[in-house]
């Protein structure tokens, strides 16, 4: 005779250490180990529909931040296939965490999603802009449909004023704001600069028909969100595509009890985590100690992992600023920073400049976490990723200013020099 339902056990499952939730979240993110393959043009689709969305910035004292992101994931790739993709319309422009590659397959569900969106300032401008601006909006969008895609290059400036996007031209604020409503679509890319076509053009050459919204967008979004993370808490997920207010886990109770969402412990946390059940067999292997972090590559500053500084502290420890923006006397660490991932921890972050004339990868400085040891292990990790990442830019040879500690510098540049002469040889 079976136990009344109230008598009968409930499993509660054990909690993820906070280890393992990292190595969840870089498993999902492929970021976890190195990559398996040679990289292909099928790979950095997938790669993106992976992460659900690739974050544009137009920065280049590196490699522009897309590029970089997708190297951390697939290694050596021709940066060509991404401006490629774009063209051939396996991929589309977007405001969502911010102006953003997507997938195609996901062009019904930012269609719609401005309407969730409605407070993100890029469609709070363009509609601002469309009230003050719709005569000059509207010849602007009769010549694009007369004469046929264009880039704001092509438009002369009449009048002068700082630099900066809010000193733009009329004409490129207008495209701009044409393309967060959804009349203009990005065409391509020449020289990275945006080639701007009516939406059904741009669609019609890509040959896809008709666009079908979701009944439910939100909904699609918050999952898509938790599906990207790996393991997210509640109050992390609107970030990643811009959606609005923090999410509670009150909101999250239907998603759970529906079997959609996982709620899961994690050690150190004070509120539940949470996991899309598609997830489930990687949730397993991560309890049982079975995901382990092997990889050691460069983050761009605009990767998934580090967009959001409260994330990045509560599951790396790591305090992250971007500093680009900041005036340079009252910058801590540099420019353009990128943040070091070594099998499945930040463990420090560099200063560089890629010149490519001169074929040098100058290390400004490069900042190791506290309690980080520069023993031989790190150094020859760490040196591996910056000289795959110079050779990957055309600029092989290696130069570091300095280090903090600056004990570490012999060290790392030892480890450099073995790993250049490795490179050399092939």
């Amino acid at each position: 005779m079976s136990r009344p339902a109230a008598a009968r056990e409930v499993r509660v499952d054990p909690p993820l250490s906070a280890r393992q939730a990292r190595h969840l979240h870089l498993a999902v993110q492929g970021l976890l180990t190195p990559p398996r393959a040679r990289a292909t043009p099928a790979r950095l689709l997938a790669a993106i529909a992976r992460m659900r969305l690739l974050q544009i910035d137009t920065i280049h004292v590196v490699a522009r931040s897309p590029y970089l992101v997708l190297f951390s994931r697939l290694g050596d790739y021709d940066p060509r296939w991404l401006d490629q993709a774009l063209a051939d319309g396996r991929l589309f422009e977007c405001w969502a965490h911010e102006a953003c590659f997507a997938s195609i397959e996901d062009l019904a569900l930012h269609h719609v999603a401005s309407a969730v969106r409605a407070n993100h300032w890029a469609y709070q401008h363009a509609r601002r802009m469309h009230r003050e601006h719709r005569a000059g909006m509207d010849r602007l969008l009769a010549h694009i449909r007369e004469r046929g895609a264009v880039k704001a290059a092509d438009f002369a400036r009449r009048r002068k004023g700082a630099a900066g996007w809010w000193a733009w031209k009329d004409e490129k604020r207008w495209l701009e704001a044409l393309f967060a409503l959804g009349e203009l679509m990005i065409a391509r890319r020449e020289n990275f600069q945006r080639v701007y076509d009516l939406r059904e053009r741009v669609l019609a050459r890509a040959g896809i028909g008709p666009v079908v919204a979701p009944a439910d967008p939100a909904r699609e979004l918050l999952l898509g969100a938790v599906h990207a993370l790996g393991v997210t808490q509640a109050r992390w997920i609107a970030d990643y595509f811009r959606t609005g207010r923090k999410h509670t886990d009150a909101d999250l109770q239907g998603f759970v009890e529906r079997g959609e969402l996982i709620r899961v412990a994690v050690r150190g946390w004070n509120v539940p985590g949470y996991v899309h059940v598609a997830h489930r067999p990687l949730l397993e292997r991560a309890r049982r100690g079975g995901l382990r972090a092997t990889y050691t590559t460069l983050l761009s500053p605009f990767d998934p992992v580090v967009w959001d500084r409260e994330r990045a502290r509560t599951l790396f420890g790591f305090d992250y600023t971007l500093e680009c923006y900041t005036p340079a006397h009252r910058r801590r660490y540099g420019y353009f920073v990128l943040p070091i991932l070594r099998r499945g921890a930040l463990v420090g972050r560099l200063d560089a400049k890629a010149h490519r004339a001169d074929g040098v990868f100058e290390i400004k400085a490069l900042h190791l976490e506290a309690g980080v040891a520069a023993d031989a292990a790190l150094c020859a990790d760490v040196a591996a990723a910056i000289v795959a990442c110079a050779r990957w830019h055309g600029t092989p040879r290696v130069v570091l200013r300095r280090s903090d500690p600056p004990a570490a510098a012999r060290a790392l540049r030892a480890a450099l020099a073995d790993r250049a002469r490795a490179a050399a040889r092939g």
